[in-house]
């Protein structure tokens, strides 16, 4: 992920990314226990403090899990006309109610905004519980919200690639992918299918 990218930007995508493809046919899924959101989190140490003592249980990785679900409806909204995913498309909620989901989640935390500047750094803002007590899907729902209203949303890109069930930001005019080998994956995909109607012929 760029370091341009804002920190909302980058925990509403990388939280959108964490199931995918697997590349046999089936689906991966980065917080499949809660040893997988472990791992995430004290990956991204802006979401709660003390990052790297957290340990998911079961209940976070439920609410985790469920505010991911809302996350990638929005998405799927905000690429239309492109599919966000053929494989995903059964999982994806109605549009109102995972905004309605991603709503109640940012209410649950109010946060208060922190200045951080490091020497030789530009100054940031992050946000922080206004009580010192900190709800994680609080903190991903309010990110996820700033980047969909945000001016990135108008570079979110579907990937066309068969079976993939990625996102990317579009940026220059030609990109089509995310990388090569996704484009190199359709490339094949449509050689296939003119193949088939070549023969069905």
């Amino acid at each position: 992920m760029q370091e341009s990218l804002t920190r909302d930007t980058r925990l509403a995508l990388d939280l959108a990314l964490t199931v995918r493809h697997d590349g046999r046919g089936g689906v991966a899924d980065d917080l499949a226990d809660p040893a997988g959101l472990t791992t995430w989190i004290r990956a991204h140490p802006e979401i709660v403090p003390d990052a790297a003592a957290f340990t998911a249980d079961r209940a976070s990785l439920t609410a985790v899990r469920d505010l991911r679900a809302a996350v990638r409806a929005p998405f799927a909204h905000a690429v239309r006309p492109a599919e966000l995913s053929r494989a995903d498309a059964a999982r994806l909620l109605p549009v109102p109610e995972a905004v309605a989901r991603l709503n109640a989640a940012a209410a649950r935390t109010p946060t208060v905004p922190v200045l951080h500047w490091p020497e030789g750094a530009e100054p940031a803002v992050h946000a922080r519980a206004a009580d010192g007590a900190h709800d994680l899907t609080a903190a991903l729902a309010q990110a996820t919200i700033a980047f969909l209203a945000g001016p990135d949303r108008q570079r979110l890109r579907a990937r066309h690639a068969p079976r993939c069930m990625r996102c990317f930001l579009k940026e220059h005019p030609r990109q089509e992918w995310c990388r090569p080998s996704c484009g190199n994956r359709a490339g094949v995909a449509r050689h296939h299918d003119r193949h088939k109607t070549v023969q069905g012929a």
